[in-house]
C-alpha cells in the first residue's frame, strides 16, 4: 500500500473562536499548536484526532453555507468512537442537536450525525465486529 493513513482534513471557518470552542469543548479534541502567518495573523489551529490524524481550523472563512450534502467535493468527517451511546448523551449535555438520529448504517455499524457551527457534517461511527469494513479487511488479509 501506498498510504498509511489520513493525516489531517482542513476546515475554513466563518467565526474561529466558535468553530474551535464547539471543536475542543465539545468534541474534546485537544489544540496542539497555531501557525501565524507572516504579518502575525493567525493561518490556522491545529487540533489532535489521534497520535497519526489531526484537523486543521482557519480562519476567515467566506460565504454562510457550506456546499449542500449532494454537492461535487469532500462531503463530511467522520469521527470513530468506542462508546457511541456515551457520545449521544455527551451531545445531550451540550445542547448539540443530532442532525440524524443514531442509527445502524447499511455497513453494519452504529452512527449518527451532527453538524459544526458552519453546518460541516460530522458522522460519529461506532464500527461493529461484523461490520462490512471487518469482513472486508478479513477477505483482504487472506488474499
Amino acid at each position: 500500500m501506498l498510504f498509511s493513513g489520513i493525516g489531517h482534513m482542513a476546515i475554513r471557518c466563518t467565526d474561529i473562536d466558535r468553530s474551535l470552542s464547539f471543536y475542543t469543548q465539545v468534541l474534546q479534541l485537544p489544540e496542539m499548536f497555531r501557525l501565524d502567518q507572516d504579518d502575525g495573523s493567525l493561518w490556522l489551529i491545529y487540533l489532535k484526532v489521534t497520535d497519526t490524524t489531526y484537523l486543521e481550523l482557519f480562519p476567515d472563512g467566506e460565504g454562510n453555507a457550506v456546499p449542500g450534502k449532494m454537492a461535487t467535493g469532500y462531503n463530511h468527517l467522520c469521527l470513530e468512537t468506542d462508546d457511541i451511546d456515551r457520545v449521544v448523551s455527551h451531545f445531550d449535555a451540550h445542547g448539540v442537536p443530532l442532525t440524524r438520529p443514531l442509527d445502524t448504517g447499511r455497513d453494519r455499524n452504529r452512527q449518527c450525525w451532527i453538524e459544526d457551527p458552519d453546518g460541516n457534517r460530522i458522522e460519529i461511527m461506532e464500527m461493529a465486529a461484523n461490520s462490512m469494513q471487518s469482513e472486508a479487511l478479513t477477505r483482504m488479509s487472506s488474499e
